[in-house]
C-alpha cells in the first residue's frame, strides 16, 4: 500500500504506521484529513462525529454519495476506510463533544489531535487540552465562503486574517494568556458573499484545508527524521 510513499520519505514510514491521530470533526475538511491520514499509512484513528449524511453534504464531503445519505459519518468512514486499510485499527465515538467531554477524549495515548470541528468553545477546551497533555494539534480555521483555496495556509494562530473563528480563537489565548504557539489552516481571503441563508461552500477549499491538516503531520514527523 505504501511502495509510493516509502520512496519519498523511507525513514519516516515506521514512525507514521505507529501513529494514532484522532479526528474531530468529520465534515468537509475533517474527511479529507481523516481519508489522507488513513492514506499515509497510519495504523490508529479515533474519529468523532455526531452528524449524519445529508444531501446538502455532496457538494464537498468526500464520504458522502447518494448511497451514504442517511448514514452516520462515523459507520459510512469506517466502511470505507477499512476497503483502504483493512488492518486499520479505528475507534468511533458518534456524538457531539462539548467542552466537559475533552478530557474524556484527548488521552495521552494519542500522538496528533486534528481538531476540524465548528464550536469555538470545543476548540478552546481542545487547545487547552492538548497543551496540557503536550500533544500536537493542527486546528482548521474557517473554510466557508471562500473561492480560493490556494489561499489556506499552515500558519500559527496568532499571524492569521480575515478569520472570523480565528479571531475568537486569538481573544481566547489573550485571555488565557497562552504563551505556546498554536499551528491552525487558515485562509487569508476575505468574505466572498455578503448576504447568505446558510454558510456558502463549494468542494476544493475544505478539502484543501484537510489535506493541509495532515501535511502538517507527515511533514512534523519527517522533520525529526532528518
Amino acid at each position: 500500500m505504501l511502495e509510493r510513499l516509502e520512496l519519498l520519505i523511507p525513514k519516516a514510514i515506521p514512525i507514521i504506521k505507529e501513529l494514532h491521530v484522532l479526528i474531530i470533526g468529520l465534515g468537509g475538511v475533517g474527511g479529507y484529513a481523516l481519508e489522507s491520514i488513513v492514506r499515509s499509512g497510519i495504523k490508529e484513528v479515533t474519529i468523532i462525529d455526531g452528524d449524519k449524511i445529508t444531501t446538502s453534504n455532496l457538494n464537498r464531503q468526500i464520504i458522502a454519495t447518494r448511497k451514504t445519505i442517511g448514514q452516520y459519518k462515523t459507520d459510512a468512514f469506517e466502511l470505507r476506510l477499512k476497503e483502504i486499510n483493512p488492518d486499520l485499527i479505528i475507534h468511533k465515538i458518534t456524538r457531539h463533544l462539548t467542552p466537559l467531554d475533552i478530557d474524556e477524549v484527548i488521552t495521552p495515548n494519542i500522538d496528533y489531535v486534528v481538531d476540524c470541528c465548528d464550536t469555538i468553545s470545543v476548540k478552546e477546551a481542545i487547545i487547552k487540552r492538548t497543551l496540557a497533555l503536550k500533544i500536537k494539534l493542527i486546528s482548521s480555521m474557517g473554510t466557508g465562503n471562500k473561492l480560493s483555496p490556494e489561499r489556506l495556509k499552515i500558519m500559527k494562530l496568532k499571524d492569521t486574517n480575515y478569520d472570523p473563528l480565528a479571531k475568537r480563537l486569538r481573544k481566547f489565548i489573550k485571555e488565557e494568556q497562552i504563551k505556546e504557539d498554536i499551528y491552525v489552516v487558515s485562509s487569508d481571503e476575505e468574505k466572498v458573499v455578503d448576504d447568505y441563508k446558510a454558510i456558502p461552500s463549494n468542494s476544493f477549499v475544505p478539502a484543501t484545508a484537510g489535506l493541509l491538516c495532515t501535511s502538517y503531520i507527515i511533514n512534523d514527523v519527517v522533520s525529526r527524521c532528518v
